[in-house]
C-alpha cells in the first residue's frame, strides 16, 4: 500500500505521505522563537533582581538585607513578596491572556495569534527598559505575560499541526529548545550588564528582550498558516494548497479529507470549553492538567535558584552566577537537543520514566549532602562535596530538559481532537501558568523555611508523577493527531472505559466507505 493510501478501520490507522520540506523546517524554527522570548523573560528576571542598582531603585528593603550578614542570609535575603510579584506577575498576566488567545487561535488562526504575541512582547520590553517606577515596571511585565499567554497558546499548536507525523515530536520540542537557549542567553547578558557602571545595566538586560521579540514578530509575518486552521475557518482550497506545499507531494487527498471531516465534526461543537468536560474528552483533559502541575513540581526552580550558592562554595566568588548560568544552561540546551533526536524514536513514556528516576535520586542525594554537611546556617560544603553537588545539579537539569520540560508541552498539544484543541491548549497553558505563578510567588519563602528540605519536598512529587506516567500516560509517538482516539485512547487499559460507545473522529477508512461520523453530542452528557 502506498504511504499516502487509506487503511481499513482497525488496521492500525493511517500514515499520510509527507516529505520533510524546507518550508516546514523554516516555519517551525521561526515559530519556535516564541520559546526564545519566553525563556529570555524567565531567565532575565532572576539576574536583574540580584543587581544592586535594580534593587536600590525598586526594592530598597531587599537591597539593605542583601548587604547584611546573618544566619539566614543565604536562604532568606530575597524573601520579599513585592520582589516575587515582579517575577510572578508575568505568569498571572499570561494566565488571563490565554483565554483570549484561545479565541484568536480558533477564529483568527495560529499565525495571527503569534503576531499578537509579538506585539505584546515588544511593547512590554519598551516599558520595562524605560521603567521609572515600580508601577511602570510591573505593567511592562504584565504585557510580557500577555505575550507569553498568546505565544504559548499558538506556537505548540502550530508546530504540532504543520509537522509531518514521524518528526512531530522533534519539531515541537524546538519550542522548548528555544526556551532553554533564551534562559542561557539571558543569564549571559545579565552577567555582562551587571558590570556596567552608572546604574543602567539592568535596563540593557530588560531591553535586549526586544531581540527575540522582533524575531517572533518577523517569524509570524513570514510563516504560512496551518492547513488545520484554514480548513477550520472554511478556507478549504487555501488549506489544500498549503497542505500540498508543506507536505511536498500532490498525494495529499487522504490527509485533506481527514482534516475536512475533523473540522466538520468540530463545527458541530458550539461550546468547546463545555465540550472538554464531556466523558470522551476526560482522558486528554486529565493528562494535560496533571502534566502541567507536575512540570512545576519537579523542583526545577529550586535547582536553578540554588545553583549560584553552590558554585560560590567552589570559590568562584563574584563570577558564581556566570559559571552556574553557563554550566546549567549549557546542560539544559544540550539535553533538550537530546530530546529532539530521541522523542520520536524511544517515545514519550520512556523519557519521562527514565528522567523520573534520575531526578529523584539526584534531589535526594543533594538534600542528604546539604543536610549533613551544612551546619549552623553556613554554606561551606568544602570543595569535594560542592563539586559532587554541582554534578548532581547537572544530572538533574539534564533529566528535566529531555523529559518534563519539553514533553509537558508536546503531549497535550498532540492529544486533543480538533473540536477541543484550542480550548484544550488554553486549559493547558492556564494550568501551567497558575502553578508557575504559585511557585514563583512562594518559592523564595519556601526556601527560607524549608532550607535543604525543599529538595526532599520536590523529590516526593517526582515519585508521584513517575507513577502517574507509568500507569496512566499512553504512548503517542508516530501516531497522527486525528487518529489518537482510535489508536491510543480506545486501547489504553484505563482510559478505554471513557471511549465506550464513542465514535470519535472517524478513521480515513470510514471516510472512504462513506459512513457518517456517528457523533451525537447528547450521548456524551
Amino acid at each position: 500500500m502506498p504511504a499516502g493510501g487509506f487503511s481499513a478501520p482497525g488496521a492500525g490507522g493511517v500514515e499520510f505521505e509527507a516529505k520533510i520540506t524546507p518550508i516546514v523546517i523554516i516555519s517551525c524554527i521561526m515559530a519556535a522563537t516564541g520559546g526564545l522570548m519566553f525563556g529570555y523573560d524567565v531567565g532575565v528576571s532572576g539576574g536583574v533582581t540580584s543587581m544592586d542598582d535594580f534593587l536600590r531603585k525598586f526594592f530598597p528593603v531587599v537591597y539593605r538585607r542583601t548587604q547584611e550578614t546573618g544566619e539566614d542570609s543565604n536562604y532568606c535575603k530575597y524573601d520579599n513578596q513585592g520582589l516575587q510579584l515582579f517575577t510572578s506577575s508575568l505568569y498571572l498576566a499570561g494566565l488571563i491572556a490565554t483565554f483570549f488567545a484561545s479565541y484568536t487561535t480558533r477564529r483568527l488562526g495560529r499565525r495571527l495569534t503569534m503576531l499578537i504575541a509579538g506585539f505584546f512582547f515588544i511593547v512590554g520590553v519598551v516599558l520595562n527598559a524605560a521603567a521609572q517606577d515600580l508601577a511602570m515596571l510591573i505593567i511592562g511585565r504584565i504585557l510580557l505575560g500577555c505575550g507569553v499567554g498568546f505565544a504559548n497558546q499558538a506556537v505548540p499548536l502550530f508546530l504540532s499541526e504543520i509537522a509531518p507525523t514521524r518528526i512531530r515530536g522533534g519539531l515541537n520540542i524546538l519550542f522548548q529548545l528555544n526556551v532553554t537557549i533564551g534562559i542561557l542567553f539571558a543569564n549571559l547578558v545579565n552577567y555582562g550588564t551587571a558590570k556596567i557602571k552608572g546604574g543602567w545595566g539592568w535596563r540593557v538586560s530588560l531591553g535586549l528582550a526586544g531581540v527575540p521579540a522582533l524575531l517572533l514578530t518577523v517569524g509570524a509575518i513570514l510563516v504560512v498558516e496551518t492547513p488545520n486552521s484554514l480548513i477550520e475557518r472554511g478556507r478549504l482550497e487555501e488549506g489544500k494548497s498549503v497542505l500540498r506545499k508543506i507536505r511536498g507531494t500532490d498525494n495529499i487527498e487522504p490527509e485533506f479529507l481527514e482534516l475536512v471531516e475533523a473540522s466538520r465534526i468540530a463545527k458541530e461543537v458550539k461550546h468547546p470549553f463545555r465540550n472538554l468536560l464531556k466523558r470522551r474528552n476526560r482522558p486528554q483533559l486529565v493528562i494535560a492538567v496533571f502534566l502541567q502541575i507536575f512540570q512545576q513540581f519537579t523542583g526545577i526552580n529550586a535547582i536553578m535558584f540554588y545553583a549560584p550558592v553552590l558554585f560560590d562554595t567552589l570559590g568562584f566568588g563574584a563570577d558564581a552566577s556566570l559559571y552556574s548560568a553557563v554550566i546549567t544552561g549549557a546542560v539544559n540546551v544540550v539535553s533538550t537537543i537530546v530530546s529532539i533526536y530521541s522523542v520520536d524514536k524511544v517515545g514519550r513514556r520512556v523519557l519521562l520514566l527514565e528522567a523520573g528516576v534520575q531526578m529523584f535520586i539526584s534531589q535526594v542525594l543533594i538534600a542528604i549532602i546539604l543536610g549533613i554537611k551544612v551546619k549552623d546556617h553556613s554554606d561551606n560544603l568544602g570543595n569535594g562535596y560542592a563539586i559532587f553537588v554541582v554534578v548532581l545539579v547537572c544530572v538533574y537539569v539534564s533529566a528535566f530538559a529531555w523529559s518534563w520540560g519539553p514533553l509537558g508541552w508536546l503531549i497535550p498539544s498532540e492529544t486533543f481532537p480538533l473540536e477541543t484543541r484550542s480550548a484544550g491548549q488554553s486549559v493547558t497553558v492556564c494550568v501551567n501558568l497558575i502553578f508557575t505563578f504559585v511557585i514563583a510567588q512562594a518559592f523564595l519563602s519556601m526556601l527560607c523555611h524549608f532550607k535543604y528540605g525543599i529538595f526532599l519536598f520536590f523529590s516526593g512529587w517526582v515519585l508521584i508523577m513517575s507513577f502517574f506516567v507509568l500507569f496512566l500516560l499512553p504512548e503517542t509517538k508516530n501516531i497522527p493527531i486525528e487518529e489518537m482516539t482510535e489508536r491510543v485512547w480506545k486501547k489504553h487499559w484505563f482510559w478505554k472505559r471513557f471511549m465506550d460507545g464513542e465514535a470519535g473522529i472517524p478513521s480515513t477508512g470510514t471516510l472512504k466507505n462513506g459512513h457518517g461520523n456517528g457523533f451525537d453530542p447528547a450521548s456524551q452528557l
